[in-house]
This record gives C-alpha cells, sequence and structure tokens, in this order.
C-alpha cells in the first residue's frame, strides 16, 4: 500500500546503516565523509605574527623618532625586545618581539637620516598584528564525523600537519534494469525496441554522488533471471532496478525480490510521477525498485534515491535544503497528490519545463532544479514565493525543512 511522502522520506531518514571505513592520504580525500572527529592540535597563527611588511614599534613611541635595531624575516627564530624609541624592520608572517603593539606598514612610514624612521600618528593599537589563536584555538573542532571532505577542509588538515584521514568507504551500488523490450546503448534495437536510457543514467548518478558502481547486466521478463542478477548483486550496500514494479503482467521484479524473503520498507509513494516505488531490504543490501518510465524513475531518485545515498556515504547532511525563489509564469497543476515537476532556476525565477511525460528523457537535460507541490496546489501565480530543490549541484541541510510549495 502506498504511504505519504513524508513517510517514505522518514523510513528512508532511519534506516540503520553499518558504515566501513578507510584511511586515505589528505590529498585523495576530496568528495569523501569523514569518520572522525577532528579536533585542532594546534593554535593558528601559532604565534603573534605580522600581517604586513613593515616595521614593528611599542604603540606609546608613535610620536617619536624610532630607531631601526633589527630586521626579522618569515621564519626566523628571533627573541628581540624593543626598548623605548626603537623598532624592529618586520615582514609578512614574521614573529613580532613580545612586547611589539603595532605594525605600521612600511609605505606609511618617513624615513629620516641614521637608520630611523617616524610614523603617523593615527595609527591604533594592535593594528596589523595577528595573534595567537586568532584563527584557529588549540583543541576547537575542526570536522565532524559526517562532513564532506572539500578542499576548505583540506586546507584546515594541512595546517595541522595532518596527513591521512579516516573517511567512510564509498558504498557499492549495483544497477540493473529489466524489460525485454529495452536494448542496451551499445546493441542493435529493432524498430520494435526501445534503448535503456535508465541504466546509464543512475551509474553516472551515482558516480557523481560519491559511489563505486557496477553493472551486472539487464534481466529479461522473468523471475528466474532477475533472481540471477540479484544473486550475483547480495554483496552490495545498495541494488536499483528500474521497470518491472507496477501491475502488468510482464512486471516480475518484485514477484522475483519476493523469493529472497525482502523485507518491504515501503511499496508504493503517494506522489507523482513515480508511485510505484519500492525500497526493501535483503539481508544487509537495501534494494531500490524504480519505474520504468526514465523522467518518472529520475525525478523519484532525485527526490527519495539521492537521500538514501546520503544515508549510504556516512553524510550527516541527510535533509532536502532549499532555495527561496519565484515563479517565472502562471502554473496550472491537478491537484490531489504530491507533484514534483522539473525546471530551470535562472537564479530569481523558476520556469517549469513543458515536456513533462513519465516516459521522456530530454525533460532533465534542460532541468537543473525541482519543485514539490502540495497536494493542494492547484494554481500558483507568476511572482509567487516557491521553493526550489537543486538537481545539478548538491545542497543538502542537518535540519529538517518544510520544502512543499503552498498556494
Amino acid at each position: 500500500m502506498a504511504i505519504d511522502v513524508s513517510e517514505a522520506l522518514n523510513k528512508i531518514i532511519n534506516i540503520n546503516t553499518t558504515l566501513k571505513f578507510e584511511i586515505i592520504p589528505i590529498e585523495d580525500a576530496h568528495g569523501r565523509i569523514s569518520a572522525q572527529d577532528i579536533i585542532a592540535k594546534i593554535s593558528l597563527p601559532r604565534f603573534n605574527n605580522s600581517a604586513m611588511d613593515g616595521y614593528g614599534i611599542i604603540y606609546e613611541n608613535k610620536d617619536e623618532e624610532l630607531s631601526i635595531v633589527d630586521t626579522i624575516f618569515a621564519g626566523d627564530d628571533n627573541s628581540t625586545l624593543l626598548k623605548d624609541s626603537q623598532a624592529v624592520k618586520i615582514m609578512t608572517g614574521a614573529r613580532i618581539p613580545e612586547n611589539c603593539t603595532a605594525i605600521i606598514p612600511k609605505e606609511d612610514c618617513q624615513y629620516l637620516d641614521n637608520d630611523k624612521i617616524k610614523v603617523p600618528n593615527t595609527i591604533k593599537k594592535f593594528q596589523h598584528i595577528r595573534y595567537i589563536g586568532e584563527d584557529i584555538n588549540e583543541d576547537e573542532p575542526l570536522i565532524n564525523i559526517g562532513d564532506e571532505i572539500n578542499f576548505s577542509k583540506i586546507t584546515l588538515l594541512a595546517s595541522q600537519g595532518i596527513s591521512h584521514i579516516k573517511v567512510y568507504k564509498k558504498p557499492k551500488i549495483v544497477i540493473f534494469s529489466s524489460g525485454e523490450e529495452l536494448k542496451l546503448h551499445y546493441e542493435k534495437a529493432e524498430d520494435y525496441q526501445i534503448y535503456n536510457s535508465n541504466t546509464p543514467t543512475f551509474m553516472s548518478r551515482c558516480k557523481e554522488l560519491g559511489c563505486q558502481v557496477d553493472f551486472t547486466g539487464q534481466a529479461r521478463d522473468s523471475i528466474e533471471s532477475i533472481k540471477e542478477l540479484v544473486t550475483n548483486s547480495l554483496d552490495a550496500d545498495l541494488i536499483i532496478t528500474s521497470g518491472g514494479v507496477s501491475v502488468g503482467d510482464a512486471d516480475f521484479t518484485k514477484d522475483a525480490f519476493k523469493e529472497f524473503d525482502c523485507q518491504n520498507i515501503f511499496d508504493g509513494i503517494k506522489i507523482k510521477p513515480g508511485k510505484p516505488t519500492v525500497l526493501g531490504k535483503i539481508r544487509d543490501t537495501y534494494i531500490l525498485n524504480l519505474p520504468g518510465n526514465p523522467l518518472a524513475s529520475a525525478l523519484i531518485f532525485e527526490f527519495f534515491g539521492k537521500i538514501l545515498i546520503q544515508k549510504l556515504i556516512g553524510s550527516n547532511k541527510i535533509h532536502h535544503n532549499f532555495i527561496v525563489a519565484k515563479m517565472g509564469e502562471d502554473f496550472y497543476n491537478k491537484k490531489g497528490r504530491i507533484t514534483i515537476v522539473p525546471g530551470y532556476f535562472d537564479g530569481e525565477y523558476f520556469i517549469s519545463e513543458q515536456k513533462r511525460s513519465p516516459g521522456m528523457v530530454s525533460t532533465l537535460s534542460r532541468s537543473n532544479c525541482l519543485i514539490v507541490l502540495d497536494e493542494n496546489v492547484s494554481n500558483i501565480k507568476k511572482d509567487s514565493t516557491i521553493k526550489i530543490l537543486p538537481i545539478n549541484w548538491n545542497f543538502f541541510e542537518k535540519n529538517s525543512k518544510d520544502f512543499l510549495t503552498y498556494e
């Protein structure tokens, strides 16, 4: 029996996952999910240093002529202490004398005879000094379990002298489809056959989302053929199939999975398109049976499948996030069921894709986002405020938000 959209999402969000990990160099960690909390081992800056090339002085001496007594370069282990009426020439990043209380940029100084300078009387105390811990304090949390590692996180790790990090292993996803009317794109299709676009779609999409992906073949329209592919795939974290999950005479997928004592998590979702979507589990392997129609299948994956992937990769961001936008046109909808509408967001306005038949393949190539309409929405006026969910970039949130668009 089909369940509500919110219930289906909650069931996915609350599935139990046993994630494996590995330790890899930080240079290879981009896009991976941290399996450990990282705490700062050292403060940054590690010492008080100059933010400018210039001169270090005691602030109270700013009205005097100052003698240059030393030069300090970045990396010098210099223990010079300033005396009254003295200054040190200092480079950006160099450790300042302990009693230095202002750095004067060299271009602001007046140069006098006998290695003396005069500084402006408008300077401020502590200007252009970077103090210990100003950026990062020792023992400050830097990365949490479930955070995605990107270039900026790698910056943090390198700044702490961390060379390796524990990350979750990429989940293994196995993809196959069923239907004797389908041919793979490298096979010859007769006039009465069509090319299978779903399998390459989900293979590439899962790779984009950080998974290891295997293709195990295309099943014939028989329970035995599907069972053979399932048996070969039960070492995976997730099996994704498309087709064979509705009520037609040749829809064998669900019957085949039943023979493995597949535990149903849900069987059908009250949504348009893609109602005949099934999520189950055989031992430690999750099963996502998607509709055969390409657009319906892809939209259901974008809305539900991506959340499942977020769980399997170990991310702590498992809720849809959205961007508030404006409707770019008057839009009419047949109410009665929550509806996914793909379209294009230009940074301000959302324009719905006109070709939205469940069996179409071209729609998402022109779309970069979608909106999800509440079941009671029948009419959205141009310039109305809506919520868009991105497709072509990841945009998730740690906390649950109401992503439905209402009249």
